[in-house]
């Protein structure tokens, strides 16, 4: 598939350096990702964006399993195979996430026996936002039972701006990076419900 809007290549101009440099961690020894050059075209929306990004991922008060529990549901649901497979080389190795959870985000169900109870309500939020786009007042009155105010608020911000990204790296088909996971086999169709 080719690519809708092709992400910029280098040489960048100092301005667009700068702000690739800022979006990538600094211990990456990676060309910028093709998601971040393609944003890049606009560098007033990637500056917003990378902040947002920024919040979520590095200064948050959600546990940053949690977040890519979330994080990796959330791509998986919406077939977004480009980020769902930077994220699974990028954050769960680093935090000790079992390899057999971060492959269920894209093939269990909600009330599989690999999740703890924590990690069901995080599965079913995911899912729940979206396939309605609403929390269910049974759902939110569990979450509210772990986790406070401005954590549930984050818990719905991190699904809202993954779908975004799903929605972007979609949309314009952006490339899987050469480094990235794949989705497993047994994914069911980009979007379907996992089994």
């Amino acid at each position: 598939m080719t690519e809708r809007i092709a992400p910029l290549e280098p040489p960048y101009a100092a301005d667009v350096d700068a702000h690739l440099r800022a979006a990538m961690p600094s211990w990456a020894k990676l060309e910028p990702l093709r998601l971040f050059r393609t944003w890049a075209r606009h560098l007033p929306m990637a500056e917003s964006l990378r902040a947002l990004g920024s919040y979520i991922l590095g200064t948050g008060t959600v546990d940053p399993r949690h977040r890519e529990i979330l994080i990796l549901r959330t791509c998986a649901r919406c077939g977004a195979e480009y980020e769902w497979g930077v994220h699974v080389v990028s954050f769960p190795p680093f935090l000790k996430m079992p390899e057999s959870q971060v492959l269920a985000t894209a093939t269990a169900a909600a009330d599989d026996p690999i999740w703890t109870a924590e990690q069901r309500l995080l599965v079913r939020l995911a899912d729940e936002l979206h396939d309605t786009a609403h929390v269910s007042d049974g759902l939110w009155q569990e979450l509210a039972s772990h986790w406070n105010e401005v954590q549930l608020l984050e818990l719905v911000l991190i699904v809202g701006f993954y779908h975004f990204v799903s929605f972007t790296v979609n949309a314009t088909r952006v490339a899987p990076e050469a480094w990235a996971a794949r989705f497993p086999s047994d994914l069911h169709e980009p979007g379907g419900k996992p089994r």
